[in-house]
């Protein structure tokens, strides 16, 4: 079923939280956000930091959803999860985000098709390192259907992720693809100034990126 055919007012979707924070990834880093936490995710990369979202949940209508986004008065919204895309509605809510105003991003895990995502939508894609666990879950289809609108991620454990990441790069020829590249350290695994230092010494066009949350706020929920 398309998002066109969808009845809002009856769409359910399974929520994790709601809440109004800092942005601390993509290139929009710094700026308030509403952030949409949906429930559920079929991967289990090994360094995930949002393992509540895994189940549990309440169920809010998506005109619920619009009520409780609007109550914070920030027009940039995030759907993030989880893995969002895990959910059906979920692409009802982002077009009737879109539709109401909001300027909206959605954050995925890279392994379910983005291809009937509202064109208005920004894409941030992760793409899955081999620390994580789950490389073989990269739906590499997804690249093609990218456009400098949207963004890619890569979460990064070790030198060995990089050097995984760097070729993999090369050989999808993301470094000249105009889409953007954000390289980012897991979190007490590999040290932010080793990963900046790789970047430079490689000389990548790439966007070095920290968590600005977990600085500001360390792993507290919903931050």
């Amino acid at each position: 079923m398309s998002a066109a055919t969808v009845n809002t007012a009856e769409a359910v979707l399974r929520i994790t939280e709601i809440f109004h924070s800092i942005q601390g990834e993509s290139s929009r880093v710094g700026l308030p956000s509403v952030f949409v936490r949906l429930t559920g995710c079929p991967l289990r990369c090994v360094w995930c930091d949002t393992t509540y979202a895994f189940s549990g949940g309440e169920s809010v209508p998506i005109a619920e959803v619009l009520n409780r986004v609007g109550k914070f008065g920030c027009t940039t919204v995030c759907v993030t999860g989880g893995e969002p895309l895990a959910q059906k509605n979920c692409l009802p809510l982002l077009t009737t985000l879109c539709d109401t105003g909001y300027t909206v991003s959605l954050e995925t895990s890279g392994a379910l098709d983005i291809g009937d995502i509202d064109a208005r939508v920004s894409r941030i894609v992760d793409i899955k390192a081999p620390g994580s666990g789950e490389v073989a879950r990269n739906r590499w289809e997804n690249l093609a259907l990218l456009t400098p609108h949207d963004e890619l991620k890569l979460v990064l454990a070790s030198r060995e992720d990089y050097d995984w990441a760097v070729e993999a790069c090369h050989q999808r020829r993301l470094f000249t693809s105009g889409i953007p590249l954000l390289f980012s350290p897991v979190q007490g695994r590999l040290a932010p100034a080793d990963l900046a230092q790789w970047i430079l010494n490689d000389r990548l066009p790439v966007r070095f990126q920290l968590q600005l949350h977990k600085v500001l706020w360390e792993n507290a929920q919903g931050r």
